[in-house]
């Protein structure tokens, strides 16, 4: 029970579809922290999908509430993160969960268009930012909070499209601004980088996207990785449990890799 008590907010909660077991970050952590004793609101444009989170954590006898909320209006975050403080009195954990690539239409820098740069700003970097800006007051009032984000090795990677690469880098440069101005409100900031995994945001939308077999693409994306397999959405929300309990309470300002070894074959 490594969270008992604990009210944590996961924006991101809900579920990309696939044609897998598989289960995606942002559920697999809303899982796990409800299963360490925190009481877990559910946030996510797709209101079903985040439903079948919160039914999953309460199948286990976990505490859990959806919300609907759309990371680009920022009325809607707001509403969403005072919805909680209404709802439980405070927020002691941010974990921001969402981002897109090919799905926003990303290409290589001399490729990509107005609209398709601006989109994948505005969910994966602008979202984060608007979350941060409503719960850090909250955070600030408690003298204590932890927020998480979720970038991606491809922000110290070779990586072919501009937006993610771009977006997901600016994270981690957030995430040590927040760390900073914020430690003397006893808030931290750490923000994960997950290498090759698979959930079906990362696997089955690709192969839908290239017309090829979802066993093809694994076997490729396994291959790339020295321990031999990709990671799993449960292997990154155990990260985000270790930076959000007590026992990382000295933890701020990191970029903490999940990728099975892959980042060291960089330089």
């Amino acid at each position: 029970m490594r969270l008992k008590d604990k009210i944590a907010i996961v924006v991101g909660a809900g579920q990309s579809p696939g044609s897998t077991p598989a289960i995606g970050n942002g559920r697999a952590t809303s899982i796990l922290f409800a299963r360490e004793g925190a009481r877990v609101f559910a946030v996510n444009k797709d209101l079903p999908s985040v439903e079948e989170t919160v039914a999953m954590i309460r199948k286990e006898k976990g505490s859990a509430e959806a919300c609907e909320a759309d990371v680009t209006d920022e009325a809607s975050v707001k509403e969403a993160i005072a919805a909680c403080v209404k709802k439980w009195g405070r927020v002691d954990i941010l974990h921001y969960n969402v981002g897109i690539s090919v799905e926003g239409k990303d290409a290589p820098v001399t490729e990509i268009t107005t609209e398709a740069f601006d989109c994948i700003v505005q969910v994966n970097l602008r979202g984060f930012v608007y979350c941060c800006k409503h719960v850090l007051p909250v955070m600030r009032k408690q003298k204590k909070g932890a927020i998480q984000s979720i970038s991606s090795m491809a922000a110290v990677e070779t990586y072919p499209w501009v937006t993610y690469k771009a977006t997901k880098s600016a994270m981690i440069a957030m995430t040590e601004q927040l760390a900073i101005q914020n430690a003397e409100y006893g808030i931290r900031a750490n923000v994960i980088l997950p290498g090759l995994m698979d959930t079906p945001m990362a696997v089955d939308r690709r192969a839908e996207a290239w017309g090829r077999p979802r066993a093809e693409v694994a076997a490729e994306r396994d291959a790339k990785v020295p321990m031999g397999h990709m990671g799993t959405a449960w292997d990154v929300a155990h990260a985000a449990l270790f930076l959000a309990s007590d026992e990382a309470g000295y933890i701020t300002g990191v970029a903490l890799p999940v990728d099975g070894g892959r980042g060291c074959r960089i330089g």
